[in-house]
């Protein structure tokens, strides 16, 4: 069944619904007269939340709209929150700078209750010249740095009369967005108006976008403290010694520590561990092996990204980056595993920590820090935290002192940033694929020119990554604008 309104399921399916018992707590929030209560209405099915169509806004205040909506074979009881426009000027009911203090502040407190699991950026397409573009990168950096993992979608309204696809929208004004380092977890280009004869099929299709960004944020978790595993994404050079570093959590060896991964960026494997009553799930990938890319180690980080993001988010996202460096010279290696891993794949959104090894013959492990911490700075290489050990099992003596200092430096380490009182774990998504694959190709060579056709790479992403035909063209598409 489609997404819809309870009230739209045909009794026929009614045995096949499932009911959600918990809450989708969803933020919505924008400029006065984005359209932010014709969406509610629209989500809605019905006029429940009043709309306007002066350049005052309706919403003086933040309001709360609860109902059960049917998306696809389940009921999802969703919170829907109308916030003050934020745009009004000293006119208007809110005004602007009185809006943006009260939205932080309701997000603030929302956080501390139980929860904000989507936020939805309303804007009205056919006002974004040059000034409603810095308002979209003004009120994003606001909304983000309050509410960090939290998701944000963008729906952009007012595209009933765009002669072309609505959807065409997002196509032209991608790169500004990405240039300007806004990353949303999906999007909808629509329409809110009621849908009379010529716009039915626009104001039916707008309904079923967006009830499926919310139908993602519901299904992967999002906001939510969750109570599985936590998912540590540990990252390095081979010969680095993170299965190694595996082994040392755990307590016992349940990873091969011989290199029979293919060197291949972004391929991995995920091993279940438990210690101190606490249960997580390790990805041990394999990074770069050399600073750039060629064409076919792209392709390769295509179809791999798109599998690790899609297996993470099923597993509810990212808790904490692990970064394996061998205690020597920093090299651009590193520099490039770094931002290959921190900054283009969880976009800074997730806590990274250094692990440092084969430091075993150091009287006193930190001290290796303490003289290197200065060259890491100087690469650009930031970390919440660090530890600097060896994972070398066998040995006896200081050594096997220095190992059993290891295993409990670095499980506390992982404790302390994977704590239930950190931010909920993180969430890829298709539109945070597509931002890795674009800022992939700064790691290829600037004379290789990634020269293959769109149908090419449409035909390897259906048969590698099992995507519909639609999905490849697209995704395709965008890698070749980039």
């Amino acid at each position: 069944m489609w997404p819809g309104l309870i009230g739209t399921a045909d009794s026929n399916d009614a045995e096949e619904i499932s009911y959600c018992t918990d809450s989708c707590n969803v933020v919505i929030f924008g400029e006065t007269g984005a359209g932010k209560s014709s969406l509610i209405n629209l989500i809605l099915g019905s006029e429940m939340a009043e709309t306007s169509c002066d350049a005052k806004g309706c919403t003086p205040g933040t309001k709360e709209y609860v109902h059960d909506i049917a998306i696809q074979n389940k009921i999802l009881k969703v919170k829907l929150f109308d916030t003050a426009g934020l745009n009004e000027g000293s006119e208007g009911t809110v005004p602007a700078e009185e809006a943006r203090k009260v939205l932080k502040k309701f997000l603030q407190k929302r956080m501390g209750q139980d929860g904000i699991h989507l936020l939805i950026y309303c804007v009205q397409g056919a006002k974004q010249g040059p000034q409603g573009m810095k308002a979209l990168c003004r009120n994003y950096k606001l909304c983000s740095e309050v509410t960090g993992r939290i998701p944000i979608v963008l729906v952009v309204t007012g595209l009933e009369n765009m002669q072309e696809e609505m959807e065409d929208w997002w196509k032209y004004n991608e790169r500004f967005i990405s240039e300007h380092k806004m990353t949303f977890a999906g999007h909808a280009c629509i329409t809110t108006l009621p849908g009379d004869a010529t716009l039915k099929e626009r104001h039916d299709q707008s309904h079923l976008a967006v009830c499926k960004l919310i139908e993602e944020c519901s299904t992967s978790g999002n906001g939510h403290k969750s109570n599985g595993p936590k998912k540590i994404v540990l990252f390095g050079e081979t010969g680095a010694g993170k299965s190694s570093i595996v082994n040392l959590m755990a307590g016992k060896k349940v990873a091969d520590t011989s290199p029979d991964m293919k060197r291949c960026t972004m391929q991995w494997k995920d091993h279940n561990i438990d210690f101190d009553g606490k249960s997580y799930t390790v990805f041990d990938t394999v990074g770069l092996e050399q600073p750039h890319l060629d064409v076919s180690d792209y392709l390769d980080s295509v179809e791999n990204a798109y599998r690790l993001i899609k297996e993470l988010d099923r597993q509810g996202g990212i808790d904490l980056l692990l970064f394996c460096i061998r205690a020597g010279r920093v090299t651009a290696t590193i520099q490039s595993n770094y931002r290959l891993f921190y900054e283009f794949l969880c976009e800074k959104k997730v806590p990274i920590v250094l692990v440092l090894t084969h430091l075993e013959r150091e009287h006193r492990m930190e001290d290796w820090w303490e003289r290197q911490q200065n060259i890491f700075e100087r690469y650009g290489i930031q970390a919440a935290g660090h530890a600097c050990i060896t994972a070398a099992n066998g040995l006896d003596g200081r050594h096997r002192d220095h190992y059993e200092e290891s295993r409990v430096t670095v499980r506390e380490l992982v404790e302390k940033f994977t704590a239930d009182e950190q931010d909920p774990a993180w969430i890829g998504g298709h539109n945070r694929f597509v931002s890795l694959m674009r800022k992939l190709k700064d790691l290829l060579p600037e004379h290789l020119d990634l020269n293959l056709r769109r149908k090419d790479i449409a035909s390897r992403l259906m048969q590698r990554c099992s995507l519909s035909s639609d999905a490849a063209r697209q995704l395709a598409d965008m890698i070749k604008q980039v």
